[in-house]
């Protein structure tokens, strides 16, 4: 691919848009041309008959246009299917009621199946069989647009929505190459796509292997041993039921009084509520709120030391972590600092994973559902020797690790083509560079 400065023009002033990165063979071609989308597409306004009995599709934000499901002479939503728009492959749907202003990634083409019904809060068009739809799906998810469109947005928008009609979007402009150049985007982004959806898939398959793993390394409730042991292990007989307490120091935690600015900015991690998304990652090295020394001497927190393992007791129930370092904690969690000759951290951090069903039953309350102290105090597992809570440990870390491994390459995949993306389409209203 080449690149060439000459990016972009102001819209509507009729100078030909030139995308940052080219390939090769269109380096020297014409700048992309604008052209209202009113010349290339058109609304779909086909209603379903009566008694219908095709495919009744529902837009996704997450996962696009899909199948939700068949249609057998009944109504739908309260709705008869003569109200609905008839759409087939390649065709365009948005709702303007949750698409926001923002993102025009939610303008979906059904490509899954050859056609079906739609509900009418969806709007629809469709475009010449000269244009290639594939192209025009990733310009509307490049952000690539009119900024008019933006304005028309803005006029009547509610709530950061899309809020148009499909005759005001299509009465806004676009900007196209020729149609060699279409294709090429088009197998280029679709490469790209593919990629990251084979990385996703295994990264989906170790994840589900590492669920299936842990059933099989954890005795099964009712029973003394694990269905899968190291071969070095096999001869040890049954796991012994500990009272956890008997192999940890339970801890816990409080808020320091907000209306004393000195208990924060401290310099002292201390896991909140807010903290929920950096749990079940192994460890915890950060926090969003802070506390300091002052804060700790006057509230009932405690700094717990670093290799601590703890469990959110309400929101989140049961999501654990292990300390990267000296940590305190709000009143939400319990923390456990294990006798390192009795247990090891990281096996009870996979433990405690692998036992959230038991904590979600026993979870109580109507609105915000939390777990009483008592069941902690309590709380008992099967544990085998110290050797073989290594070894199944090691084992998890491991697998974890080439998960997270994965999942960064999943990561960087997408970010390289969202920013591929911002370089093959022209980006209308930059400066020029």
């Amino acid at each position: 691919m080449s690149s060439n400065g000459n990016s972009s023009a102001e819209a509507g002033d009729g100078t030909p848009l030139v995308p940052k990165l080219r390939f090769p063979e269109f380096a020297e071609a014409d700048g992309w041309k604008e052209i209202p989308l009113q010349k290339l597409a058109q609304p779909v306004t086909d209603r379903a008959t009566t008694g219908y009995a095709g495919s009744v599709l529902s837009l996704s934000g997450q996962h696009g246009l899909v199948l939700q499901s068949e249609y057998f002479g009944k109504k739908i939503a309260g709705d008869s299917t003569d109200r609905y728009v008839k759409i087939r492959k390649n065709d365009f749907v948005y709702n303007d009621r949750t698409t926001k202003a923002s993102s025009f990634g939610t303008i979906k083409r059904l490509s899954a199946y050859e056609g079906g019904i739609v509900s009418p809060i969806y709007k629809c068009f469709r475009f010449q069989p000269s244009e290639n739809p594939v192209f025009w799906e990733w310009y509307f998810e490049s952000g690539s647009h009119d900024p008019a469109l933006g304005g028309l947005v803005n006029e009547g928008a509610r709530a950061g929505r899309f809020n148009i009609s499909v005759t005001q979007f299509l009465s806004t402009n676009a900007w196209r190459p020729d149609e060699a150049e279409q294709q090429k985007i088009a197998d280029c982004l679709d490469s790209a796509e593919a990629l990251i959806a084979a990385q996703g898939r295994k990264v989906e398959a170790l994840r589900a292997h590492k669920k299936g793993l842990m059933q099989k390394l954890f005795p099964q409730e009712g029973e003394a041993q694990p269905r899968l042991r190291f071969p070095e292990f096999e001869a040890m007989g049954d796991w012994a039921e500990e009272r956890l307490e008997s192999l940890a120091k339970r801890g816990s935690g409080h808020t320091p009084s907000k209306s004393k600015p000195e208990y924060y900015d401290g310099g002292i991690n201390w896991i909140s509520l807010a903290d929920s998304k950096r749990l079940d990652n192994g460890l915890i090295f950060e926090t969003d709120i802070e506390i300091s020394a002052e804060g700790i001497k006057n509230s009932s927190a405690v700094l717990h030391r670093a290799g601590s393992v703890l469990i959110s007791r309400d929101a989140g129930i049961g999501k654990s972590a292990v300390m990267a370092l000296p940590m305190a904690v709000s009143q939400h969690f319990i923390v456990w600092t294990c006798d390192d000759r009795k247990l090891s951290n990281w096996f009870l951090y996979h433990l405690l994973q692998q036992s959230k069903p038991l904590f979600d039953r026993a979870a109580t309350g109507s609105t915000i559902k939390t777990i009483g102290l008592q069941f902690f105090i309590d709380l008992r597992f099967r544990i085998p020797s110290r050797p073989e809570q290594q070894r199944i440990a090691d084992c998890l870390n491991s697998l974890d690790g080439l998960i997270a491994a994965e999942t960064r390459k999943f990561d960087t995949l997408r970010t390289h083509k969202k920013g591929l993306m911002q370089q093959l389409f022209p980006q209308v209203g930059e400066d020029e560079e």
